[in-house]
Parts: C-alpha cells; sequence; structure tokens
C-alpha cells in the first residue's frame, strides 16, 4: 500500500453496478487498497456473489438507481460512505443518429446515467460534507471529448447523458468547494465491457486510474474531467 493509498485506508466505498465490467474491477482495487467495500447491483444475489469473491469484509447491497425507494432504503442499510463511485450505466441507442433515434431510448438511457446518477449523489454526498470528508468518481466517457470537440452522434442519448454527468460533477464539486469532499468526472476509456465488447483493454485496465481518484489526497482536483492517457485503445 503507497502512501497515498493510506489516506483513504479504512474508509468505505460504495460502487454501483459493480457486479460486472468497470465497477466490480474498481471494486476489486479499492478492496486491494484495503478499503471496505460495499458492492451494489440492481439484483441483491449478484451483489453477494460479487462481494463474496472479493473477500472478507467485503459487504453487498441491492440498489437500482432509477428507484428512489431502493436508494433511500440502500442508504439507510449501509450507513456512512466515504467513498462513491458512480459507474452503472447504460448504452441503449449505438449506432443510432439524432434526428431518427427512438426518443424512448434517450429518455431510458437519461433515466439511467444522469438522474439515476444524479439520485444517489444526492443520498451520499450531504453525509460526507456534514463529515467533513468525502470523494466521489463519476465514470463519463470519451464520446463527450474526443471527437473534434462534438458529441459522439452515432450514440446521441448516451454522449448527451455522459455530457451531462459532466457538468453534474462541476456543479456537485462547486457545491461542495471547502467541505473536504472532493468531486470528478473520469473517462476510463475504451474498454472491454458487455456494453463494449469488441474493445481490446479489460476493465481492469483502468482501475487502478479511477481507483487513485477515489482516493485523491486533500489538495487533489474537484469538478475536473480526468482522463487517464494510455495510448492505442485509449478513449
Amino acid at each position: 500500500m503507497t502512501e497515498k493509498d493510506a489516506v483513504a485506508a479504512g474508509r468505505t466505498a460504495l460502487v454501483t453496478g459493480a457486479n460486472r465490467g468497470i465497477g466490480r474491477a474498481v471494486a476489486a482495487e479499492l478492496y486491494r487498497r484495503d478499503i471496505r467495500v460495499v458492492v451494489t447491483a440492481r439484483n441483491a444475489e449478484d451483489a453477494r456473489a460479487t462481494a463474496a469473491d472479493l473477500g472478507p469484509g467485503a459487504r453487498a447491497a441491492r440498489l437500482d438507481i432509477t428507484d428512489p425507494d431502493s436508494v433511500k432504503e440502500a442508504a439507510e442499510r449501509v450507513g456512512p460512505v466515504d467513498i462513491l463511485v458512480c459507474n452503472a450505466g447504460v448504452l441503449l441507442d449505438a449506432g443510432t443518429d439524432p434526428l431518427s433515434v427512438p426518443l424512448e431510448l434517450v429518455e431510458e438511457t437519461l433515466r439511467v446515467n444522469l438522474l439515476g446518477t444524479w439520485r444517489v449523489a444526492q443520498a451520499f454526498v450531504p453525509p460526507m460534507v456534514r463529515r467533513g470528508w468525502g470523494r466521489v468518481v463519476i465514470i463519463s466517457s470519451g464520446t463527450t471529448t474526443e471527437f473534434g470537440g462534438r458529441l459522439f452522434a452515432a450514440a446521441p442519448g448516451y454522449s448527451v447523458s455522459k455530457s451531462g454527468l459532466n457538468g453534474l460533477a462541476a456543479m456537485l464539486a462547486e457545491q461542495t468547494a471547502g467541505s473536504g469532499v472532493l468531486v470528478n468526472a473520469v473517462n476510463p476509456g475504451r474498454l472491454r465491457t458487455r456494453m463494449m465488447p469488441n474493445q481490446p483493454n479489460p476493465p481492469e485496465v483502468a482501475a487502478p486510474f479511477i481507483a487513485d481518484a477515489a482516493t485523491l489526497p486533500a489538495d487533489g482536483p474537484t469538478g475536473g474531467f480526468l482522463t487517464e492517457k494510455r495510448g492505442p485503445g485509449r478513449a
């Protein structure tokens, strides 16, 4: 464990959508850093199985970020959280375009990616502020920045939702400035997940970078859009 890791050792981290892909890899990396990890998923059994795989002390909780009651129940059951990694999301409109994409896909994408993340932040960030310490990482995407200064039109709802998450991170950072809570959006790059099965890099490649953003020292950045540069295959 590095000196920087020690800053967050013993803290409690909650990761949304942690039963597979990026969320699972990040949960495993945080657990490796001696952080108490709470694995969440829409299906309680999936969360429990992942927590068991991580090892002793890892906890599980059912959490559907689109359901206000589920979020409230999870917050009550889990208790104080120091680190929040908002990873849960969907990609429903790949291969469409802004003029023909079914708007019900856009609505569902925004409901999950943007409003779901916002709902979780409202539940878990205010207690961080009251306690005077917290780290929030919102998983965003290169679809918001790396296409010549425009959003990626071949996944329009997804791109808009991720751009909205960048704005949400900036607003949350402004609202929590000086409180000991740091909030950042991160671009993990193009990773091989269920959403993007043909990408070259597994989620574990980005997990240390995301975990670093979740364990920043007190003088670390806030309100940023953090991107890891990995060379070929990044996004």
